[in-house]
């Protein structure tokens, strides 16, 4: 479904992404590991359409992507939940999860949608008509996961699921990307919490300063003594 093929991006001219190469086939969730600075969010925000590379090709379920826009990309059926969360703040969580599904006209469309969501999160139903800003992190994470989902992708990018959450709150979070891939979104996950990422992913990429340093399963990258030393602290 998606194919990153040896790109390169930069900032300002001084390059971040050194040659990156991956593959997320359709029903997957596929992992992105690695340390702040490894460049796990340049590569969401390239594939997105948010930026892009200075060499190589994106292609999503047959189209080169590398050079469209953000705007573009969401019609063809991908979605990127930022890092950070980044809702509108001041908007109630239902607003925020119709302008998720800002290219859909017909408002019964939305408004399934809308249930669709409340299904899988019920805390945002009850929360609907509250401000974004008022709600705690987790809830916040959830609103933003359901907005990305709102235009009802093929393949949802989620960056740094767990920033600033509780671990309880980061496993249900996690639960919930588990549940998301079995109504048959495919996943790309960026996450610094390793072992977390790994027990739901299928596979994984380990990048570190702008390169992928280690792949493979979930289950190899897991029994990795290097990978164990360096990401899980055993």
């Amino acid at each position: 479904m998606l194919e990153v093929k040896n790109i390169h991006c930069a900032y300002d001219q001084v390059s971040v992404i050194h040659g990156i190469s991956l593959h997320v086939n359709e029903g997957e969730i596929v992992a992105i590991l690695g340390a702040n600075g490894a460049g796990k969010s340049t590569l969401m925000r390239a594939v997105a359409g948010l930026m892009h590379p200075t060499a190589g090709t994106i292609t999503f379920d047959g189209c080169d992507i590398t050079k469209m826009s953000a705007s573009k990309s969401i019609k063809l059926g991908l979605s990127y939940v930022p890092e950070g969360r980044r809702l509108f703040s001041k908007l109630t969580v239902r607003e925020n999860l119709e302008l998720g599904a800002f290219s859909v006209t017909d408002k019964s469309v939305v408004a399934e949608r809308l249930d669709e969501m409340y299904e899988l999160f019920p805390i945002l139903k009850s929360r609907s008509g509250q401000t974004a800003e008022t709600m705690s992190g987790g809830e916040q994470q959830m609103c933003a996961i359901a907005r990305g989902l709102m235009s009802r992708p093929k393949l949802i990018m989620l960056d740094e699921l767990s920033l600033g959450l509780q671990p309880s709150l980061v496993e249900r979070v996690l639960e919930a990307v588990a549940e998301i891939r079995k109504r048959g979104v495919t996943v790309l996950l960026v996450e610094q919490m390793v072992q977390e990422a790994l027990e739901i992913a299928d596979r994984g990429y380990v990048l570190q300063t702008g390169r992928v340093v280690h792949k493979g399963t979930s289950q190899e990258l897991l029994d990795s003594d290097e990978v164990r030393r360096a990401y899980m602290g055993m």
